[in-house]
């Protein structure tokens, strides 16, 4: 297996696909983080000014003690999260495409031991990608947001382990679309056209007949509550006493409408991404090497 998962590994660098995404990720990131935080900043800023000592007593802090910059944090993350699953989604079926997955196959002990060794050796790049995705994120909101509205460590550990892990997900989750489709092309328009657009516009869709509970069980709305609620439960854990009804419009600020608890929306993603990656690894496994 060690032979194996080193051949793996050496296969995904000697393409520049790795660093050609990674680049967009760390600029998306930090650029995402940073206005994030600029936004942060301004919003506390015209609330210091205006007349909020209700919702200051409501609370129980006072503005400029919000730590707002947690939702910017977990939304940098979440857009990020997509140039991981672009990876996963290109590096599969581009093997497959050009026909070097059958040397794999020719070569390994088993079909059953070349693809785990697959899988390790994914879900090592959706951590890398994941650790680079929470630092440049940590970089860009540190550089426009004051240290009262930051996160403590046990909070950035927090989002940083959930932003690891949605990573993580998020790859295998593109990995397992790239192993069904096998078209480079089709793998890339079918993530970002379902991600960025068709399950945008369906949550809008639910928010406005009040059913978007609903949302926290697609792909997209479970990944995104999976940092969203991590960053909104950290949010009231500092903001005092907060009404039921303000937590609902927090979740939606977080970027997790209708999500349920992190943990929660972390099951249900690795639910999807089981469903696509048990498909993709069944069709690969029965895949013609002559």
């Amino acid at each position: 297996m060690g032979n194996l998962l080193q051949s793996e590994f050496r296969k995904t660098i000697t393409t520049g696909l790795w660093w050609g995404l990674l680049i967009p990720t760390v600029l998306l990131a930090f650029g995402w983080a940073l206005g994030a935080g600029f936004v942060g900043k301004g919003f506390v800023d015209l609330a210091s000014n205006a007349d909020v000592e209700q919702l200051s007593d409501l609370l129980g802090v006072t503005p400029d003690q919000w730590k707002v910059s947690l939702f910017g944090i977990a939304r940098s993350i979440n857009i990020a999260t997509i140039f991981p699953m672009i990876f996963g989604g290109l590096a599969i079926s581009n093997e497959i495409n050009r026909r070097t997955i059958t040397t794999t196959f020719l070569t390994a002990p088993s079909r059953v031991s070349a693809l785990t060794a697959k899988m390790l050796v994914y879900i090592l790049w959706g951590a890398i990608y994941g650790l680079v995705i929470v630092l440049s994120v940590a970089l860009g909101v540190s550089l426009s947001s004051p240290s009262s509205l930051l996160p403590d460590f046990e909070g950035w550990l927090a989002l940083g382990i959930a932003g690891i892990v949605a990573s993580i997900l998020m790859t295998m989750f593109g990995v397992g679309v790239g192993a069904l489709m096998t078209s480079v092309v089709g793998t890339t328009v079918v993530l970002l056209l379902y991600m960025l657009l068709i399950e945008n516009g369906l949550q809008l869709v639910l928010a406005s007949q009040g059913v978007d509970k609903i949302i926290g069980f697609l792909p997209n709305g479970s990944v995104n509550g999976l940092t969203g609620s991590v960053a909104v439960d950290l949010f009231l854990k500092s903001a005092g006493v907060v009404p039921s009804e303000l937590e609902q419009v927090l979740r939606v600020v977080a970027g997790s409408m209708g999500a349920m608890d992190w943990w929660l929306s972390g099951l249900i993603f690795l639910s999807w991404t089981a469903i696509v990656f048990v498909g993709g690894w069944a069709a690969t496994a029965r895949k013609d090497i002559t």
